[in-house]
Parts: structure tokens; C-alpha cells; sequence
């Protein structure tokens, strides 16, 4: 499985859309452990083409702090888990806290 964290600056990027790049995890689901990761640089932002481009790299999920909800349901068809409100950290701390149970997340700050 891949989990795929939006980030600028190597923390979570407040809003999906505009971020630096994506670090995707490879993590296995039954030892809840993170493998190896890869950087993605972001395309150039244009709608729809995020969600795309993501689970054509293997996203299966997706940490966001905010996510707009046409990129949210565009996931949502393509099988892909979307999670938002994710607090703005260093990416392989929260993809280790989801896989324990112990991610907290508040509201989804992109409101279009």
C-alpha cells in the first residue's frame, strides 16, 4: 500500500493543491511499518489533474491538511482514501501515527 502526504518546505502543505511535492510511503498493512518512500515534484497545478497523477504513482491514500471536495470525490472514484485535517508535520511522523490509530485530525481547512 501507499500512502501519499502533500508537502512544502518537508512538512504537510496546508492545502493539497499547492504544494512542492508528494512524498509517497510504501507501508505494509499488517505490521502497521513504513518501507521506503519517494519524492514526487508536483505538476504544475491544473484541476483534476492531481488526483490523476497520484494514483497513476500507486497513492491508495492520501493525508491532506485541506483538499478541496471536487479533488476529493475525483479520489473517491478512483479508490483512493482521502484523509484531511491532518496537522502541518514532518510527513513520515503522521504516516506512522495514522498506521498506530494515533493521528488526530481537525477540520478540513480548504473550503472550496
Amino acid at each position: 500500500m501507499k500512502i501519499a502526504v502533500p508537502t512544502v518546505q518537508g512538512q504537510l502543505a496546508a492545502h493539497f493543491g499547492h504544494c512542492e511535492e508528494f512524498v509517497l510511503f510504501d507501508v505494509d498493512e499488517e505490521s502497521k511499518t513504513i518501507g521506503g518512500s519517494e519524492s514526487l515534484q508536483s505538476p504544475p497545478h491544473q484541476p483534476g489533474l492531481l488526483p490523476r497523477y497520484l494514483r497513476e504513482n500507486g497513492a491508495d491514500i492520501i493525508i491532506a491538511g485541506g483538499m478541496g471536495q471536487r479533488a476529493q470525490g475525483l479520489f473517491t472514484q478512483g479508490g483512493v482514501k482521502v484523509i484531511v485535517g491532518a496537522p502541518a508535520e514532518e510527513p513520515r511522523r503522521i504516516v506512522q501515527r495514522y498506521l498506530s490509530g494515533e493521528l488526530e485530525t481537525g477540520d478540513n481547512i480548504c473550503d472550496h
